[in-house]
């Protein structure tokens, strides 16, 4: 009974997927190549996570050196006797004239005598300070873009303009070499 058990299934015909032997040597081909392209893919994707998106470099070296850079940066003016000092009239026309033109914020108007009278009446070294320090709303000038005396000149001009008769200061090197003359 084995025998006519084992006779019928010999007789029927084959019935797998592979019916060529062109179609055997793809399917050995393939069964090679699809798993090299799968690690190969499988690695590109591991080692890729090092990598940023596409137009983003919120994390490179420069950007993150660029928001952690110092907000100011403090430079000398250095020239000695060659420096040259603004005037007055030229501190006062870049730093001044915003306020004291138009008289924003209660700052008196330059050649108003009325307002500037009182002031004044305190003398030079109240005026310099109050330009220096700040006083009100206006904001402390010292070590801003011009030097003391620069800061002092516009002053002398502002004051002059309301009735003053404060002389000009000196460069301190000048002031320094004056002394010493005497």
């Amino acid at each position: 009974m084995s025998d006519a058990h084992d006779n019928a299934q010999h007789d029927l015909p084959h019935e797998g997927p592979i019916k060529t032997p062109k179609q055997l040597v793809w399917s050995v081909v393939a069964s090679f190549v699809v798993p090299i392209i799968g690690i190969i893919l499988l690695v590109n994707f591991v080692a890729s996570g090092n990598k940023s998106a596409p137009g983003t470099k919120a994390l490179s070296e420069e950007a993150v050196a660029q928001r952690i850079q110092p907000i100011g940066a403090v430079t000398l003016k250095v020239g000695g006797d060659n420096a040259v000092l603004k005037t007055g009239e030229q501190v006062f026309q870049a730093q001044c004239s915003a306020c004291h033109t138009s008289g924003a914020a209660g700052a008196p108007k330059v050649g108003d005598a009325a307002a500037w009278g009182p002031r004044v009446k305190t003398g030079y070294d109240a005026l310099l300070t109050s330009a220096l320090k700040g006083k009100g709303a206006m904001g402390a000038q010292g070590g801003g873009d011009f030097s003391d005396v620069e800061i002092g000149r516009a002053v002398v001009y502002m004051a002059n303009q309301g009735g003053a008769k404060f002389d000009e200061p000196k460069a301190p090197a000048a002031a320094s070499a004056a002394s010493a003359a005497q």
